[in-house]
């Protein structure tokens, strides 16, 4: 009997219905299956890593397992990415031009462009999305940096979080950076992981590596067959720079040459490797104001001392991702996967200059410079807290230099310094080299070629379509053909690159190149013109002697401009701009005991630029014998806290690793503890510690915490994760308040910009953000 036109339910079955199952037959509805054979993928993306840090590209940092990879796989030396992490994060994972795809800067702004979304849209397919539709299990570990910093929190909608954009599984941090020892928050799929006290031996690489191991584990016990991406995007070689003082101990006394000597040792194994040719020259440094290294010899002995423990400490973290991709590959090669792995390692963008030019103390100090002779400063400093848990240091910029050897500049301008970096692919069944292949390949490559590559190698299909919407073509190119013939000329002819305001524009061997400097007329570059065929270093400009070829690259980055959303052109002080929607984060909020540690963005709202006051409802009120933590804020990078010890109330403030405190005796009964910080100039607070509405102490000339600090996010009734006062944590832990506290409630005052960030926003911009 047919089904009759009134039975729902059965209109897209193809099997057959009848009254009952003897006159019926099944269907079964499967999920997609890769193509018989497909590989696995797995992509190793490092951050802040420079072109020669890793010795296939000329570094002497022990790197066996690249080593290994590099010396059976193909070496592209002409690769590059954007100069900055979430734009290269964007355009890996969905070989999209990164304007296009939403992310022309990180993912720490709002300006309100097309180009600046900082968000995935809707019809931007990712790579985990589509090896998702062809059979592949998808997982991601590491840093994330492609949601806005204002959607990290629980409350936020997570349609740009890992596990809405193809991945079956996360482990990591959303944002840009991190501590190695104390992560301020780490997200296990969909979900904030509730840590409150980190173990002993922690280190964020090994616990990514373990993840991902185990990822592949469980995949494995459970489907022997089905091919699996891994994504592994490390934090490291972000700032703050921590390594595990056995890697630390390897490379000690290796960097007492200094800088300049490193740069003459890594060029010359690059010309040996072939990477460059024979005639290549590097400049002696950098010696433009702003980027400039000082000579290595013109330091004192104590600054040559001192900076050298950065390097060490630089070179002991290179060491551990080498070791973390070791565990990978011996897995693969237990499970007898290794041969048809396709393995891909390189860095999202060149070395930085962050540190300045004399290193940090901790990596958000020197975004809080002033000019200021009494600034508490990031040197000098202890040497033998350089890259351990209790400082979140930065390598003086001269070591930034020596990382992107042989090139000029650093992460975040155009220069080959800031985006041309190593990219080592290894895949021993579907790229065997030939006979006289040495696996080097010359020809240009760019970050949006890396999706496309990966499907062609593996054979697998791109779906037109996401959700309903067509979706956005790749702007990338196959790179296959290259990686498999030494002689294949590139595909990918011409590139434009634009971050805030500086500019770059590949075309067939020409390279058209702009720095910005604040001040600068923002649409009127300073065009400099090189063949980078003969120059690859970019030494020699050109452009006095071809007027008309630049002139004609001028008049194609501008059209590309157009094409790929990049205008309107933004400066730095543009991004203070957020959406009005932010306004919320910075009202009162009263915050319950056991409330989990408050995201860290979230917690700046209520206290970046600002006065604000902390009350605690102490309930019933103080009892002798209570103790322990009201509240806190931050780590050892920067942060405040107010405790109960020994019938004291005290108030700790660590400003950016330098701590002070002020108690006062804390009377039986007293029910209200209140702290109020009120901004001072040159880039100051004072505090008043009041008891029931009386005032009692003062603790004044404290530096503020901006920029990103405090790093953790706010804990009520224990200092959670990284310990605001060290000496706290390791006298009494994470000392949870015993006694009566009902809530701690945060009463943000309004704006108050330091005159200096008031001047340079007015300088080039029309507005001052709330």
């Amino acid at each position: 009997m047919a089904v009759p036109p009134h039975a729902r339910g059965y209109e897209s079955f193809g099997g057959k219905i009848g009254r009952t199952s003897a006159d019926s037959s099944p269907e079964w509805i499967y999920p997609p299956t890769a193509p018989a054979g497909a590989p696995n993928i797995v992509v190793v993306l490092v951050d802040d890593m420079g072109y020669s840090d890793i010795g296939p590209f000329g570094s002497e940092i022990d790197t066996p397992t690249l080593d290994r990879l590099a010396a059976n796989g193909v070496r592209l030396s002409n690769y590059h990415t954007t100069p900055l992490c979430s734009p290269s994060r964007a355009a890996l994972l969905t070989g999209i031009n990164s304007h296009r795809a939403g992310f022309g800067f990180v993912a720490n702004a709002d300006p309100g462009y097309p180009g600046l979304r900082l968000e995935l849209a809707d019809d931007v397919l990712t790579l985990p999305e589509i090896l998702r539709d062809n059979g592949y299990a998808t997982y991601a570990v590491g840093k994330w940096h492609l949601v806005r910093d204002a959607t990290m929190n629980p409350s936020a909608a997570r349609g740009s979080w890992p596990t809405q954009r193809g991945f079956d599984r996360y482990y990591g941090s959303l944002e840009g950076l991190n501590s190695f020892y104390y992560p301020n928050q780490l997200v296990s799929d969909s979900s904030v992981v509730d840590v409150e006290e980190y173990p002993e031996v922690y280190y964020l690489t090994d616990d990514l590596t373990d993840k991902a191991v185990s990822y592949i584990k469980d995949l494995r016990a459970h489907d022997a067959e089905k091919p699996f991406f891994l994504y592994f995007a490390h934090v490291a070689m972000h700032g703050p720079l921590q390594a595990k003082a056995d890697d630390q101990a390897k490379y000690r006394g290796r960097y007492a040459e200094g800088w300049d000597e490193l740069r003459k040792r890594r060029f010359a194994s690059q010309i040996a490797q072939g990477l460059f040719p024979e005639g290549t020259r590097q400049k002696e440094r950098n010696t433009e104001p702003g980027y400039e290294a000082a000579e290595w010899d013109s330091l004192t002995a104590d600054e040559q001392r001192r900076y050298a423990k950065y390097m060490e400490v630089y070179a002991g973290m290179v060491d551990s991702i080498d070791q973390s991709l070791g565990r990978i590959v011996d897995l693969l090669e237990d499970l007898g996967e290794l041969d048809n792995t396709i393995i891909v390692f390189t860095s999202d963008n060149g070395g930085t200059a962050e540190g300045g030019p004399e290193g940090t103390r901790t990596y958000f100090a020197e975004f809080a410079h002033i000019d200021d002779p009494e600034w508490i400063g990031d040197v000098p400093h202890d040497e033998d807290l350089i890259g351990t848990a209790k400082l979140g240091v930065h390598y003086p910029r001269g070591w930034g230099q020596a990382s992107n050897t042989p090139f000029r500049f650093y992460k975040g301008q155009t220069f080959a310094g800031g985006v041309r970096v190593p990219l080592v692919v290894s895949w021993p069944k579907g790229l065997p080299r030939g006979e006289g292949d040495n696996g080097i390949r010359h020809e240009y490559a760019y970050v949006t070629d890396l999706a496309p590559t990966l499907l062609d190698l593996a054979g697998l299909s791109r779906p037109s379509v996401r959700q309903g919407l067509p979706a956005k073509d790749f702007d990338g190119v196959s790179a296959a053909e290259l990686l498999r013939d030494a002689g294949a000329p590139t595909l990918h002819t011409e590139q434009y690159s634009e971050m805030t305001g500086h500019r770059g524009f590949y075309r067939d061997g020409w390279k058209l190149l702009s720095l910005y400097e604040a001040g600068d007329d923002l649409d009127a570059p300073n065009w400099q013109l090189f063949d980078v065929r003969a120059d690859p270093t970019e030494l020699h400009d050109l452009s006095a002697e071809f007027p008309l070829k630049a002139a004609e690259l001028a008049e194609a980055w501008d059209q590309s401009a157009w094409a790929n959303t990049v205008f309107p052109l933004l400066t730095r002080a543009d991004l203070f701009r957020r959406r009005p929607e932010e306004a919320r984060f910075s009202a009162p909020v009263r915050l319950l005991p056991g409330t989990p540690t408050l995201e860290r963005y979230r917690s700046q709202r209520l206290i970046a630029f600002r006065d604000f006051t902390i009350t605690a409802d102490l309930g019933e009120g103080y009892v002798a014998g209570d103790e322990g933590v009201l509240v806190a804020h931050g780590d050892p990078l920067g942060g405040y806290l107010v405790y109960v010890e020994n019938g004291e109330l005290v108030l700790g403030v660590n400003s950016y690793g330098r701590y002070a405190s002020v108690a006062v005796p804390l009377p039986v009964g007293t029910r209200e503890v209140t702290v109020a910080a009120t901004v001072e100039p040159r880039l100051r607070w004072d505090f008043v510690i009041s008891l029931d509405g009386t005032p009692l102490a003062e603790l004044t000339d404290q530096v503020q915490l901006v920029g990103m600090a405090p790093w953790t996010g706010i804990s009520v009734g224990v200092d959670a994760r990284g310990p605001v006062a060290w000496d706290l944590r390791e006298r009494r832990g994470t000392f949870r308040y015993t006694g009566s506290l009902r809530s701690i409630t945060y009463t943000p005052g309004a704006v108050r910009l330091p005159q200096r960030v008031i001047d340079a926003v007015e300088r080039e911009a029309e507005y001052v953000a709330e």
